[in-house]
This record gives C-alpha cells, sequence and structure tokens, in this order.
C-alpha cells in the first residue's frame, strides 16, 4: 500500500534583532498557498523525554487585541482536541469552562 506524504511549509522573515516581521505557511493538501499569518504556536511532543517542543512567534504587527483573541481561540480548540484524543469529557467542559472565565476577564465578548 502506497503511503501518502504531506508537507507544511513555514518561513519567517525576520529584522536584524531576529525578531518576526512575516510569518507565512503552505500547506498544499489543505489549499493554503504562502498565506500570512501574525502569529503561529506550534507544539510538538518529544516521546523520548516526554515533554514538549514549542515554537511560540509572532511578527510586530501583532496588535495585544488580537493576540487575546488568538489565545482565547487557541485554549478552546486545545479543550476540543483534548475531549477528542483522550474521550475525557470532564475535563474538557472544565477547560471550557477556564476559556470563558478568560473570554470574560479579557472582555472579548463585548468587542
Amino acid at each position: 500500500m502506497a503511503k501518502h506524504t504531506s508537507e507544511i511549509k513555514i518561513k519567517i522573515e525576520l529584522d536584524e534583532n531576529k525578531v518576526p516581521e512575516d510569518i507565512r505557511w503552505t500547506a498544499k493538501d489543505g489549499g493554503v498557498a504562502n498565506e500570512q499569518a501574525k502569529a503561529m504556536l506550534l507544539s510538538v511532543w518529544d516521546s523520548k523525554v516526554q515533554e514538549t517542543l514549542r515554537i511560540d512567534l509572532w511578527t510586530k504587527e501583532m496588535p495585544v487585541d488580537e493576540m487575546k483573541v488568538f489565545f482565547h481561540q487557541t485554549l478552546v480548540a486545545m479543550a476540543d482536541t483534548f475531549e477528542r484524543a483522550t474521550d475525557d469529557k470532564k475535563m474538557s467542559d472544565t477547560m471550557r469552562d477556564f476559556c470563558a472565565y478568560f473570554a470574560e476577564k479579557l472582555e472579548l465578548h463585548k468587542k
């Protein structure tokens, strides 16, 4: 049986201080070609050492109000993913409760 390989490419343009100025990504299987992003969070599980490796980047142009929404949406997505991955509805609902609290404290739903 032939295996399919999928590739996701991320290109980061840095300034002289190595601060991201432009983030672009391509995922041909997802229909994404050289799309711009202002922020990204990437987590990879290293099973050998049992720890998460991360890349967290945002451009100089990422406004703080958008960063707050980005984090809220990411936390909600993590609760959904956690439920799909573990079938632990109780903890997923607890995570969603925190997401609601997070949004309330940042007044995200008033905008």
